[in-house]
C-alpha cells in the first residue's frame, strides 16, 4: 500500500442503530424526511433494461439540469453522487508536493480526496465553527491547488453569503481551483442563494458541485453533478468512472427535476422543524447546549455544560433515534442532528432536556 493511502481513515457513514445492535430511526445520514417524489418512484419502476448499458454522459439530464438552472448542458458533468466528483477533482487538479485546502470542521471526505492523489491536505483555522475567510485565503501557499467549501458546510450548517462567497473567490489566485460543494444548496431559501453557479458561469476556476442525495431524496440512486469551465469538465471526464450513473438512476433524476413542487416542500418543511427545534433547545443554552446556526437539513449541537455529548446521545438512542457524534473530526463536544418530522424533532429535544436535567 502507498503511504497516501495508508494515511487514509475510511469514510465512516451515519449509523443505523444502537451500540446494542438495537435499530433506531435514522437521523444520522441527513436524508430527507419526506422520502422521495412520487414522480421519481414512478420513473424508477419503468428505468431501462438492465442488460444494457446506460448513457454514458447522462445527456438527457445534464439538459434538463441545464434547463432548469439556465446553465450550459455542454459544461456539466454528472457523477456517482457528488463524492465522486469532489474525489476526481482532487485527482485532476492536485497531487505529490501540492496542497489541497479546506476549513477545520469541513466535510471529512476532502482529506480523503486529497491523501489519495498524494496531495498534503490542510485545514485553516474556523470562525466559531464557520468558515474563516480570511483564515482560508492566509493559508493559501505556491503550493496549494485546490480549495474544497462546502456551503451550506457539513458538519456544521454555516454558511458563507453571496458577497462573502466572492469576496473568497477574488482573493485566491487564478490558478487555484476553487471546489464549490453545494449538496445542501436546495435547503436555502432562493433569496439567500450564495451566487456559486453565476460564479462558475463566469470564473475559469470555479467548480460547483450538486447531489440528488438531500433534498431530492434519492440517496440510494448515487446521483451528483458538476459545473465549471469547459476545461475543468474536460479534465473531470478523462477520469470519471465510464457508464458512471447507471441507467435507473438517470431515470429517477430526470423524473425528480420536473417535481420541484418536492423540493419546496422539503425545504419548507425542513425551515420549520429546523426552526422550532432550534427553540427548544435554545431554553436549554443554561444546562451548556448551544446549537450553531445552520442552513442545512441538520443542526450541530455543542454540548458545553455538565451534559456531554456522548451521554446525550445515549438518551436520544434510548428515545429510539441514530444520530452522528463526530470525535474523529474534532468535535467530541458535538452531535450533528438531521431534522427529521416535527414529532421526531419534539422527542430528540424532550430526551435533550430530561438528559440535561438528570446532569446538573
Amino acid at each position: 500500500m502507498k503511504p497516501n493511502i495508508a494515511a487514509i481513515h475510511a469514510y465512516i457513514p451515519g449509523k443505523s442503530g444502537g451500540a446494542d445492535g438495537k435499530p433506531l430511526i435514522k437521523l444520522s445520514a441527513n436524508e430527507n424526511p419526506l422520502g422521495t417524489s412520487p414522480a421519481a418512484l414512478a420513473a424508477r419502476a419503468e428505468a431501462q433494461v438492465p442488460s444494457l448499458y446506460p448513457d454514458p454522459d447522462s445527456t438527457a439530464l445534464r439538459t434538463k439540469l441545464g434547463e432548469l438552472h439556465g446553465i450550459d448542458a455542454g459544461r456539466i458533468i454528472c457523477g456517482t453522487g457528488s463524492g465522486e466528483l469532489l474525489t476526481i477533482a482532487a485527482s485532476a487538479f492536485a497531487g505529490p508536493g501540492d496542497e489541497v485546502l479546506y476549513v477545520r470542521y469541513g466535510f471529512s471526505l476532502y482529506e480523503i480526496a486529497a491523501r489519495r492523489c498524494g496531495a498534503e491536505p490542510v485545514e485553516a483555522p474556523d470562525a466559531d465553527y464557520g468558515t474563516d475567510i480570511e483564515a482560508l485565503l492566509g493559508a493559501v501557499t505556491p503550493r496549494t491547488k485546490v480549495v474544497f467549501l462546502a456551503n451550506p458546510n457539513n458538519p456544521t450548517g454555516t454558511y458563507l453569503s453571496r458577497k462573502e462567497l466572492a469576496r473568497l473567490h477574488a482573493g485566491l489566485p487564478p490558478h487555484v481551483l476553487l471546489v464549490l460543494d453545494q449538496a445542501y444548496a436546495e435547503y436555502v431559501a432562493p433569496e439567500n442563494d450564495d451566487g456559486g453557479i453565476d460564479l462558475a458561469t463566469r470564473a475559469s476556476n470555479v467548480l460547483v458541485t450538486r447531489t440528488f442525495a438531500k433534498a431530492y431524496g434519492l440517496a440510494g440512486e448515487r446521483v451528483g453533478w458538476g459545473y465549471g469551465a469547459s476545461e475543468i469538465i474536460g479534465a473531470l471526464n478523462r477520469i470519471r468512472g465510464p457508464f458512471n450513473v447507471n441507467s435507473g438512476a438517470q431515470a429517477v433524476a430526470l423524473a425528480a427535476l420536473d417535481d420541484q413542487a418536492f423540493i419546496v416542500a422539503a425545504r419548507e418543511h425542513n425551515a420549520a422543524v429546523r426552526a422550532a427545534f432550534c427553540d427548544e433547545l435554545a431554553a436549554l443554552g443554561n444546562a451548556g447546549l448551544r446549537v450553531v446556526p445552520s442552513e442545512a437539513n441538520f443542526v450541530l449541537v455543542l454540548f458545553e455544560g455538565a451534559l456531554s455529548a456522548a451521554q446525550a446521545m445515549a438518551a436520544i438512542a434510548e428515545a429510539g433515534f441514530a444520530v452522528r457524534h463526530l470525535p474523529g473530526q474534532g468535535l467530541p463536544q458535538a452531535l450533528r442532528i438531521t431534522i427529521g418530522t416535527a414529532d421526531q424533532m419534539q422527542t430528540i429535544a424532550t430526551a435533550l432536556r430530561q438528559a440535561a436535567e438528570g446532569a446538573t
